[in-house]
């Protein structure tokens, strides 16, 4: 599948353009490996917040008040850490950014093994919460800019799909750990020090983007990570004929009508090493006349997707657990459920390319929609476990399908901005859906909690129909 050994690249092609055309390479396979394992790392502490609520609603005899703040509070620091996260990346860039996270949210993890009540736990989940928002959209946006274009939608989804390993180590640990001693959950979150660690991989191993390197013109770095990548495929290393750093994309032209340089009216800053000045930018950029229905397409995607998917697997270990199940029969039912994830990253990893990013997005949602109602309905094991597995495969190959979208709306000016503010965006919901589901099933059981679940699916499928579809475009610069 590589190029043959001799080749040299065309001259007249840009340094994304070089990137674009290289097949899949042992390079390419690091950073999605190396990217991927911070994802799951992500995952394995969102997921185990779930099974904690459980263990210490019966230790700390936790009302469901307050186990609700215990699933809410850290979505809290995930909407802020998103924002600030995607800000951040577009100005300093996304590997330093991307190590900076997990940091943050390793350390405070760790130190949540040593909270002695309620109110210090609160406290560390919120700033882990930081670390946890500011990480997904920043590691999408690196693995999208340097994913070739026909295979860029099927890198996400494998990306995303890490967010099932990292889950079912959540839930194993939930399993084999939490149940063994009234610590068994300060031995868990014990193990949430592992991403500080892994920061430093990240740091020294992963490379910056090409396209944030020649924003800020800093050229020569980007030439050197291209002809890595170029002499991982076998491909003879060549100078760039025309310095793309140079020119720079207007924040708010689309991803299909790119213009080779911005105004002098919208400049007010300059690469460090020349060429055309730009603009800083900024929330306002992704309501301008071109990207506001994009946007705010996207917003309400992620919205309805985070209210559904937290509001369903941040509870389901409680909710079997007060409906009658023990403590280790719900964790061993979740970690089942758990398991389906797998096939429906890898199934809407190869519809995604065939499909295109809006249908697989759509048809995903509606599957989601349908399963989760049909949860509610369930009433024997067989049942909870068929439609649980159908939720879980369903909503996880939908959430691969909108990591992969994402960062394909935006230039790269803006591209972790807007992938950021969309996560968000969509982190209100997964604060307010924990908080709603009590009220739910205190009002009408399962059955409304998973209905309205099911009509979260439906205003993110609705949603989804009004994105760009950009399978096998380049991404804008």
């Amino acid at each position: 599948m590589t190029a043959p050994p001799h080749s040299a690249p065309d001259t007249s092609l840009t340094r994304p353009e070089r990137l674009d055309r290289l097949p899949f390479t042992r390079k390419h396979g690091r950073l999605l490996t190396g990217s991927g394992i911070g994802w799951a790392l992500d995952a394995m502490d969102v997921g185990l917040i779930s099974f904690v609520m459980a263990a210490l609603a019966a230790q700390w005899q936790l009302t469901q008040t307050e186990q609700s703040w215990l699933g809410s509070i850290g979505f809290v620091g995930m909407a802020l850490g998103a924002s600030l996260g995607g800000l951040l990346a577009d100005k300093v860039g996304r590997r330093s950014v991307f190590a900076l996270t997990l940091l943050v949210y390793g350390l405070a993890t760790g130190a949540s093994a040593l909270a002695g009540g309620l109110a210090v736990l609160l406290i560390l989940r919120f700033v882990v919460g930081l670390g946890l928002g500011a990480e997904l959209p920043v590691a999408s946006t690196l693995v999208s800019e340097f994913a070739p274009s026909k295979i860029r939608g099927r890198m996400v989804v494998i990306l995303e799909a890490f967010w099932a390993v990292g889950w079912l180590l959540a839930a194993l640990t939930a399993y084999y750990i939490i149940p063994l001693s009234d610590d068994g959950w300060r031995w868990a979150f014990a193990l949430g020090l592992v991403p500080a660690a892994y920061a430093i991989v990240i740091r020294r191993g992963l490379p910056e983007s090409v396209r944030f390197l020649e924003s800020k013109g800093r050229t020569a770095e980007a030439e050197q990570v291209v002809r890595q990548f170029e002499e991982s495929a076998g491909v003879r290393p060549a100078a760039t004929a025309t310095d793309v750093s140079s020119t720079a994309t207007d924040v708010s032209s689309p991803a299909t009508d790119v213009q080779p340089t911005v105004s002098e009216e919208s400049a007010t800053t300059a690469p460090a090493t020349g060429g055309t000045a730009v603009r800083a930018p900024g929330l306002s950029d992704l309501f301008g006349p071109v990207l506001r229905r994009r946007t705010a397409a996207l917003w309400l995607t992620w919205f309805g997707v985070n209210f559904a998917y937290y509001g369903a697997f941040i509870w389901i270990p409680s909710l079997l657990h007060d409906g009658g199940f023990t403590l280790v029969k719900s964790f061993q039912f979740t970690l089942i459920i758990t398991l389906a994830q797998l096939p429906g990253y890898a199934l809407a990893a190869v519809l995604i390319e065939i499909w295109g990013r809006r249908a697989t997005l759509a048809t995903f949602l509606a599957g989601s929609a349908v399963s989760a109602v049909l949860f509610g309905q369930a009433e024997s094991d067989t049942m909870i476990l068929v439609t649980g597995c159908a939720l879980s495969m369903f909503n996880l190959g939908a959430w691969g399908a909108l990591y992969a979208v994402t960062p394909e709306v935006y230039p790269t000016q803006v591209r972790a901005t807007g992938a950021g503010w969309a996560a968000a965006f969509g982190r209100i919901a997964s604060i307010v859906a924990p908080l709603s589901v009590p009220l739910l099933y205190s009002g009408g059981g399962l059955a409304l909690v998973f209905a309205v679940l099911g009509g979260a699916f439906v205003l993110a499928m609705l949603a989804a129909l009004f994105l760009p579809e950009m399978a096998g475009e380049e991404l804008a610069d």
